[in-house]
């Protein structure tokens, strides 16, 4: 009987680097669960949360190919807690399900969720055996997004606002990837030797 893979919850604040260290993750063997990649899908044209965001917020935050409209969702959700209350409590059931059946397909030595807010939902660390976190200076993280994204160094100081402290990430976490003034060729090594302790049958 094979033994059950081990469930990673990967976080980390935005432009922290979370999604260089899934994908170093993935190439170790790793399934990869992204639920940011299954949010967008819920919410493209004939997704499965299109017909009850249209009805919990008004057709208006539907866009004219059928998605949602991200920009006006976004500026709601930012400004107004309950709006985002009711958009959490229509896509994180959704969420959860499809991360599920994802993670019940997989024959890999471990799974790997990423999971942006995976510290602000309250559920997932129940759902995991493992929480890594990815850490930088907020400052570090404002320079990435804004030389990636194009967005305004407000815009980035806002979102950040939005999320889990740094203090309350690690608070949580099993492990963190202090990724501040490293290369990615450090990086690695640190993700093959978290590898190498936590999923040693295939080290």
């Amino acid at each position: 009987m094979m033994p059950r893979p081990l469930r990673i919850g990967l976080t980390g604040g935005i432009g922290s680097g979370k999604s260089s260290v899934a994908s170093q993750l993935a190439g170790r063997g790793a399934t990869l669960v992204d639920t940011d990649a299954i949010a967008r899908a819920l919410t493209q044209p004939g997704g499965a949360a299109i017909d009850a965001i249209a009805a919990a917020f008004g057709p208006e935050f539907i866009a004219a190919d059928g998605a949602l409209d991200r920009a006006r969702m976004r500026a709601l959700a930012f400004g107004d807690a309950q709006a985002r209350r009711r958009l959490e409590a229509i896509l994180h059931p959704l969420i959860g399900a499809e991360a599920q059946r994802q993670a019940l397909a997989s024959s890999a030595p471990a799974i790997v969720f990423d999971v942006p807010l995976l510290v602000e939902s309250g559920h997932w660390r129940a759902r995991v055996d493992r929480v890594l976190v990815v850490d930088c200076s907020e400052s570090t993280q404002i320079e990435r997004v804004v030389a990636r994204s194009g967005w305004t160094r407000s815009a980035v100081e806002a979102t950040i606002a939005q999320q889990a402290t740094r203090v309350e990430r690690r608070r949580c976490a099993d492990a963190v990837i202090h990724n501040d003034g490293i290369t990615l060729a450090e990086l690695a090594g640190t993700v093959a030797s978290l590898w190498r302790q936590w999923v040693p049958t295939r080290a």
